[in-house]
């Protein structure tokens, strides 16, 4: 079986593999996962049809396949675009924050948490994570815009139209601003819990998002992951917290994939040195 692989086999596959991965990490939190989903289910069905030989089935999906190209240019036209301007641009790698660049982000919004905190104004900030979160705030006020102190202060303040809902903010940017949230179901909630860490809550029982709370009535900082709450954040822990959030998934993203690498290569070398 292995008789006919070549070293240059493994680096193709490698390379494939990593375009793949690319690909759907640009892809994530767009229309174009679902799609995909989509495609994936009709192949498996195509499959089954094939396999108990269902011929007008397998007619009908035949047809479907053959013009599949074209429905995927069409369908994922936007997306293909962006894609292709990422590469244009050199950015499809960069999917690594510098930790200057980690540790600015993380003073802006640290600094725009504590003015919250000392003037009573309230805040709820989201931070994605591997769950897309475009269904709240694609009808939500798009912001796309650098992260900045500034711009988060004034998207709270009280006469701002935007300061009712919650800011959804991604490693590189605020995504959008006035995003209305699902309020958590669970009725054992304590009466202390307003609609903003109902909010905080909701969110996080339905995605991996890391949200922190200003709360005006109290003057304290919260975070909430997974459902849970923990009170009265300090300025350290919140600092802790930002800066693991802008680089510390990536050493781990790096780490475990030097590791699978290693895997691989030790796959790979006893199956030649076995030959």
């Amino acid at each position: 079986m292995w008789g006919n692989f070549r070293i240059n086999d493994f680096f193709d596959i490698f390379v494939v593999a990593l375009l793949i991965n690319r690909a759907l990490v640009f892809l994530a939190g767009t229309r174009a996962v679902q799609l995909i989903k989509g495609f994936l289910m009709l192949g498996v069905l195509a499959v089954v049809v094939d396999f108990f030989e269902f011929r007008l089935m397998s007619w009908i999906f035949n047809h479907f396949f053959a013009v599949l190209f074209i429905a995927l240019t069409v369908l994922f036209q936007p997306e293909l675009r962006n894609f292709l301007e990422e590469i244009g641009r050199g950015n499809l790698w960069r999917h690594r924050i510098k930790k200057e660049e980690a540790e600015t982000r993380t003073e802006e919004i640290l600094e725009a948490l504590l003015y919250f905190k000392a003037n009573k104004i309230g805040a709820l900030l989201v931070f994605e994570q591997g769950t897309g979160l475009k269904e709240y705030w694609r009808s939500a006020v798009r912001i796309n815009a650098k992260i900045s102190q500034e711009l988060i202060i004034s998207i709270f303040w009280k006469d701002n139209p935007l300061h009712d809902g919650a800011a959804i903010i991604n490693r590189n940017q605020i995504i959008a601003g006035a995003c209305y949230l699902p309020l958590s179901e669970n009725v054992e909630l304590s009466r202390w819990f307003g609609t903003r860490h109902r909010a905080a809550i909701g969110i996080t029982d339905v995605s991996d998002a890391i949200v922190l709370v200003a709360s005006e009535e109290r003057a304290e900082i919260s975070m909430v992951y997974k459902g849970r709450l923990s009170r009265n954040m300090k300025e350290a822990q919140i600092r802790k917290l930002l800066n693991y959030y802008f680089s510390g998934i990536r050493d781990e993203t790096r780490r475990a994939f030097l590791s699978n690498i290693k895997f691989f290569w030790r796959r790979f070398a006893n199956v030649f040195s076995k030959n």
